[in-house]
C-alpha cells in the first residue's frame, strides 16, 4: 500500500482500568469510522497516570501478556480490520514490569511488542521504580497496512532512538505519551517545555524523512495527597517527512486527530534530502559510549 491513514486519539485517563477500557474501544471504533487505519492510543491507557509516587500498590494495575487488553483490543482490530497501538502495564513475572506497548494487526494477531527503552525517573515521573527498561530492542513491525515503529514517551528526547527504528524500515514512528506540566512551573517554563517536546520530535522526522506521531493525555491528575498533581497538555500531533504539521490537537479536549501517510512523498523527500545516504557510520562508533572522556 502505497497510502494509509493513520489516527491517534488524545483522551482524559484518569479513571479505573474497566472504564478506560470501554472508553477507549469506544475512541478507536470511531476512528476507525473516520478511515483510520491505524490507531494509536496514549501511554499506560488502562489508568491514571500512577508514576506521580512510589506505592507498590499500583503494582495491582499490571497485566500479564495476552490477557485483558490484548483480547479487547484483537478482538476489535479483526472486527474492524485496523491495525492498533495499545501501550499498557506489563506484568512479566514477580518483581519484573514493563511499560509496553502491543502492535495489534488487522486479523487480530500480534504484529509486534515493544518495552519502553528509556525509563525516567524526574518529580512525579517516578517511572524507575516500576518499570524495568525494555530488553527487545528497536524494532519495525510489520502489518498488513505500512510498517509501523513504535516508541514510548521518554524514548521521544533520543534521536539514536528514532534513527534505529527508521534504519530497520519504518514508515511511522508512533510515540505514545503521557507528558505534562507541574502546575506550579506552568507559567515560567510551560511554554518552552512543550516547544521541546513538539521540535524535538519533528527533528527525528525531518533527519529520518519519516511520519512522526504522538498520542498524549489531557486533563489535571491528581490523586496524591498534597501535591498539585500533573497537568497533561495534550496537543497530540501528526508530523510528516519534512517536519510538517499534519495534524493537531488541542489542549485540553478528548478528539481524534488524523492523517494520510503517502509513501510515494516519502520516497521523493529521501531522494532529495538523502540523509541515509551520508552519514558517516565509520565515525559514528564513540556513540555507544556514556561520555567520550
Amino acid at each position: 500500500m502505497r497510502k494509509y491513514n493513520i489516527a491517534v486519539i488524545q483522551l482524559n485517563l484518569n479513571d479505573i482500568a474497566a472504564n478506560n477500557l470501554k472508553k477507549c474501544l469506544h475512541w478507536v471504533r470511531e476512528a476507525a469510522q473516520k478511515g483510520a487505519e491505524v490507531i494509536c492510543l496514549p501511554e499506560l491507557y488502562s489508568s491514571h497516570y500512577f508514576c506521580q509516587t512510589e506505592d507498590v500498590e499500583n503494582f495491582s494495575i499490571a497485566e500479564p501478556l495476552y490477557s485483558t487488553s490484548f483480547t479487547a483490543f484483537s478482538a476489535l482490530a479483526k472486527e474492524l480490520g485496523v491495525v492498533i497501538i495499545v501501550p499498557f502495564f506489563e506484568k512479566r513475572m514477580a518483581g519484573i514490569y514493563h511499560n509496553s506497548a502491543y502492535i495489534i494487526d488487522t486479523d487480530g494477531t500480534e504484529a509486534g511488542l515493544y518495552r519502553k527503552m528509556h525509563i525516567p525517573d524526574d518529580p512525579h515521573f517516578y517511572e524507575k521504580f516500576y518499570f524495568t527498561p525494555g530488553d527487545l530492542g528497536f524494532k519495525n513491525n510489520v502489518t498488513k497496512k505500512g510498517n509501523i515503529g513504535t516508541l514510548i514517551c521518554w524514548d521521544q528526547w533520543y534521536p539514536e532512538a528514532a534513527r534505529l527504528t527508521a534504519l530497520k524500515g519504518s514508515e511511522v514512528l508512533f510515540y505514545p505519551t503521557a507528558i505534562g506540566w507541574h502546575p506550579a512551573e506552568k507559567a515560567e517554563y510551560g511554554k518552552n517545555q512543550y516547544g521541546a517536546w513538539m521540535n524535538v520530535m519533528k527533528g527525528h522526522a525531518v533527519a529520518n524523512g519519516i511520519y512522526v506521531a504522538a498520542a498524549n493525555r489531557i486533563g489535571l491528575e491528581k490523586y496524591v495527597p498534597n501535591t498539585a498533581g500533573i497537568e497533561f497538555w495534550g496537543a497530540s500531533f501528526i508530523a510528516g517527512p519534512q517536519g510538517e504539521i499534519l495534524a493537531q490537537a488541542s489542549h485540553d479536549k478528548e478528539e481524534i486527530i488524523m492523517a494520510e501517510v503517502d509513501l510515494n512523498l516519502q520516497e521523493n523527500v529521501r531522494q532529495n534530502w538523502p540523509f541515509f545516504r551520508d552519514r558517516r557510520i565509520d565515525a559514528f562508533h564513540d556513540l555507544t559510549k556514556r561520555a567520550i572522556d
